[in-house]
């Protein structure tokens, strides 16, 4: 079993109802736990089952028992599906040493959709990511899962960007594993295509 670089690993993986993040955090714990760690997952929920904040919690140990909740300023790694969302959790939960996985796609609320809100510049927010985190990888992950068959699997080339950072202590083959015993069929094959362009899109 390899060395966590934390004892526990906390992963936050936060966007809005309906990218899939809350899948993206069961296939990475059910990896954690196959690979033979200790997982603890908590949930948290906006106001509205499809476009309010969802935020997950994964934390991975190696034998401790551990809450299902990181403590605010405790997130070693967050995985962000919405960019503004993101950086909220980001003020939250993050401290310098925290590294990002960005997807760079907005996902515009309702208010700004009516004109009635605006909202930030995708450049302006990962600019003010970089300014408070060490490491930001951001990547066009809704852009990439269209090319590999729906832009609904966004949340695989998140999976897939987060399995090749080297951040999570054990390899690609527990989370294809994970994947292959989710899904059948058609969706598996692209479940699978969408993890592999993430995959490949941060590890080169």
């Amino acid at each position: 079993m390899p060395k966590l670089f934390a004892e526990p690993l906390n992963i936050i993986i936060t966007g809005v109802g309906g990218q899939g993040n809350v899948l993206a955090s069961q296939i990475l714990s059910v990896a954690a736990a196959e690979a033979g760690y200790r997982v603890a997952v908590g949930e948290t929920f906006g106001v509205s089952q499809r476009g309010g904040s969802v935020m997950s919690h994964v934390r991975i140990s190696r034998d401790k028992p551990i809450g299902p909740l990181i403590p605010r300023g405790r997130a070693h790694v967050v995985a962000g599906f919405e960019p503004l969302e993101t950086m909220r959790v980001i003020m939250d939960y993050a401290n310098p040493d925290t590294v990002v996985i960005m997807n760079d796609r907005p996902n515009y609320p309702l208010g700004c959709l009516l004109g009635e809100d605006k909202y930030p510049h995708p450049a302006r927010i990962e600019e003010a990511v970089k300014k408070m985190v060490s490491r930001v990888h951001t990547l066009p992950a809704t852009h990439l899962a269209q090319e590999a068959g729906s832009p609904l699997a966004a949340n695989m080339v998140m999976t897939g960007a987060m399995a090749a950072s080297g951040l999570v202590p054990f390899g690609r083959e527990y989370f294809i594993r994970t994947i292959e015993s989710l899904f059948t069929g058609g969706v598996r094959e692209l479940n699978l295509r969408a993890f592999d362009t993430g995959y490949s899109r941060i590890s080169g």
